[in-house]
């Protein structure tokens, strides 16, 4: 197997906004394709697809394993990733919104561009990253990468005076109306002083709110999701070859017996 060139291909001297442009080159994602998906989990479900058709592992959950009972606290972290050039992973928390999410695969894609493994969790909490000027980095490239200066400048004239820019343009990019305001007043299209008052209250907002915590779908397709289709595609046939045990694919899977069994047919693979 080759090293997948992207990872550490970035260097922390580049331009940031390079980098952004850089990814989504090699993700083969055109401009305006965020708004050809119609809902913010299409969007997260489809940067995930083309992120593992990449050969990245990339997860999803909110859960600890599959107990609903054991939620993952989004003021902890937001997400990880562990950059090696076989095989890279990318983990999201889960339980945070569907427009956070995506700017979190958007950073810890960087993470790998960088070739940077971090020494701890992404949390950008309060839009002040963790880890000073790398992480910083990584939230510049994640910008340009989902928000394109071009693109969000082209779109500014017909939204500046309407009241509601941020969440308009927020719907168009599927990312968060924070995102959308921090875009914007790095760019110079509003003051500092709108983009705070803004955030304040959206955060006041946010914070009113109760996480509906609802369950359903599809389980199978929740467990793509959850653990990732390539990797737990990986692992089920490591299994199946004798490479590892199965009571060892039971726990990285999260699944065991006639669930783990089924999920194996689902990703089509047939175990004796």
């Amino acid at each position: 197997m080759a090293p997948l060139e992207f990872v550490g291909s970035a260097k922390l001297a580049d331009e940031p906004a390079a980098t952004g442009r850089d990814m989504r080159r090699v993700l083969g994602l055109k401009d305006g394709w965020t708004g050809l998906v119609t809902t913010w989990t299409a969007a997260v479900g489809k940067l995930r697809d083309v992120i593992e058709g990449l050969g990245i592992m990339a997860g999803v959950n909110g859960i600890v394993g599959n107990n609903t009972h054991r939620k993952l606290d989004v003021e902890e972290f937001r997400g990880f990733a562990l950059s090696d050039p076989y095989a890279p992973l990318i983990f999201v928390n889960g339980a945070d919104a569907k427009s956070a999410q995506i700017f979190t695969l958007a950073h810890e894609l960087a993470h790998l561009w960088l070739g940077d493994t971090g020494e701890g969790l992404s949390g950008f909490q309060g839009l002040q990253p963790d880890g000073g000027d790398v992480e910083k980095f990584y939230d510049q490239a994640a910008a340009e990468f989902l928000v394109p200066a071009v693109e969000i400048q082209d779109a500014w004239q017909g939204v500046a005076d309407t009241g509601t820019a941020f969440r308009n343009l927020a719907s168009r990019f599927k990312v968060s109306p924070v995102v959308i305001g921090r875009r914007a007043m790095d760019l110079r299209l509003v003051e500092p002083e709108q983009f705070f008052s803004f955030y304040r209250d959206y955060m006041q907002n946010e914070d009113r709110k109760k996480q509906a915590g609802t369950g359903g779908g599809n389980f199978y397709n929740n467990q793509n999701t959850r653990v990732g289709r390539l990797f737990a595609s990986q692992v089920i046939r490591a299994a199946k070859e004798g490479r590892i045990g199965f009571k060892e694919a039971y726990d990285l899977t999260g699944l065991n017996g006639g669930p783990f069994q089924d999920y194996a047919r689902e990703l089509g693979i047939i175990l004796p």
